[in-house]
């Protein structure tokens, strides 16, 4: 590559979650959509508030947007007015009396068992403590009832304190003060700390609106449901990816076309209504795509969409194009007579930080992922500047680092930002510069092909 060649970075962070709602009740039967924007939701985006200069790329599934804003409305309404929750978990925050019958006390104390012990329980020891004695008591026959409500009061409140973004407990002094304290939290402490996990959900669209403004960020999405298309629109399409598959006896999936329109279309408004804006580009759910969804995406308007790096050589050798050449995964590409740009996932380097990091010291992990990209410029023998596309969960990876992959982020936005042969970027900058190359057709198939 050119010494006066920036390689172009595309950092991209997938967010999702699925509807925890019961369809009949609306109750919510699981808590990851509110635990995760106070964890992950938060501490993403002020990294890159944080970080002058740094670009990323952030994925959102709809029915993800259309929780968080649920959350917002009723934690705002219920410390406002008093309006119930529909979530037991939350609600349990606020409660001056626990529930004195078996299973839901039983259910609260599971609930609040539920962390990763390396790095969100052990590391908090009036927590470790705590869990400790609910784990055997957990066990015991009726013995959620031998715990006192000033127990469950401390767990509950530890249980949201390490499911806080590490920045926030960094910087709050409102949650450093808890952490310093460590038990017998009051009823006045524990709904103030459900007022900060309020004010933090609330703020999620407003945040990354604003980064998305300043041009930090580019905003995209999943079709609402998060959906396999190539399957709503063509069963047979399994066999291109797995052709000894076993399928349905089905011709098509019924309505297939009409359901992938409404994912679409009706992810399009959730998102626009959630972030005033309407997105250009995809990353269709787990990267799957097909001739025909590929045509689908471009008749909504969307620019560009992404994959997996397997599906793109898988393509390449189905048309005669060298599938092993080291520049194939790193340029954008189209179908002819389509102007949609089909970007591909690099997965070596995606996976090493969903896989492989979470163990290393958070300099060490980017100094090598750093070496990675820089031999991926190395070889490329592109006219047109590379394009590297590392994409992944923003969300779940981080329980696995220590400090909610603090050190690791950080050192990472900081260092590329300031490397002088990488530029981070986002794919609809890139859509201004980079001419796509052409691919007549493509091999369905998802990220892990």
């Amino acid at each position: 590559m050119a010494h006066d060649r920036r390689l172009n970075l595309v950092l991209c962070w997938h967010m999702h979650q699925p509807d925890y709602r019961d369809p009949r009740t609306r109750q919510y039967q699981s808590p990851w959509t509110y635990l995760h924007a106070i964890k992950d939701y938060v501490d993403m985006a002020e990294h890159l508030e944080r970080t002058p200069g740094a670009r990323a790329v952030f994925n959102f599934s709809p029915i993800l947007l259309e929780q968080l804003d649920d959350y917002a409305r009723q934690l705002t309404g219920h410390l406002q007015n008093g309006q119930p929750l529909s979530d037991p978990l939350p609600a349990a925050l606020a409660v001056p009396e626990f529930p004195t019958q078996d299973e839901p006390r039983l259910a609260l104390l599971k609930n609040c068992l539920r962390a990763n012990r390396k790095r969100m329980i052990e590391p908090f020891e009036p927590y470790h403590r705590l869990v400790r004695i609910g784990e055997r008591m957990a066990t015991e026959a009726g013995g959620a009832r031998f715990l006192s409500d000033e127990f469950l009061a401390d767990l509950v409140t530890w249980y949201h304190l390490v499911w806080l973004g590490e920045i926030a407990r960094r910087a709050d002094p409102e949650i450093k003060a808890l952490l310093k304290q460590g038990k017998e939290f009051t009823l006045a402490q524990r709904r103030g700390l459900l007022g900060i996990i309020a004010k933090q959900i609330s703020s999620i669209g407003v945040r990354y609106g604003k980064l998305a403004d300043a041009g930090s960020i580019e905003l995209c999405m999943s079709p609402w449901g998060h959906p396999i298309l190539p399957l709503l629109l063509d069963l047979g399409t399994t066999r291109e990816a797995m052709p000894d598959a076993v399928l349905p006896s089905l011709s098509a999936y019924p309505g297939g076309l009409e359901r992938s329109r409404w994912h679409i279309e009706h992810g399009l408004r959730s998102f626009e209504s959630y972030f005033g804006r309407r997105p250009v580009g995809c990353w269709p759910s787990e990267g799957s795509i097909s001739t025909a969804t590929l045509r689908l995406l471009a008749d909504a308007g969307y620019q560009w969409a992404a994959t997996g790096e397997a599906v793109l050589r898988n393509s390449a050798r189905a048309t005669g194009i060298a599938a092993d050449h080291p520049d194939l995964g790193n340029t954008a590409w189209h179908l002819p007579g389509s102007n949609l740009k089909l970007f591909a996932r690099n997965y070596a380097l995606s996976d090493r930080i969903g896989f492989t990091y979470a163990d290393w010291h958070g300099d060490d992990a980017v100094g090598d992922l750093i070496h990675r990209i820089e031999q991926v410029a190395k070889h490329c023998t592109l006219e047109t500047t590379p394009v590297v596309s590392i994409i992944l969960d923003g969300e779940n990876a981080w329980e696995y680092y220590p400090n909610n992959g603090f050190y690791f982020l950080s050192a990472l936005y900081r260092r590329l930002s300031d490397h002088p042969s990488i530029r981070l970027t986002t794919y609809a900058e890139i859509l201004k510069e980079s001419p796509p190359r052409e691919m007549a057709r493509v091999v369905s198939g998802s990220w892990v092909y």
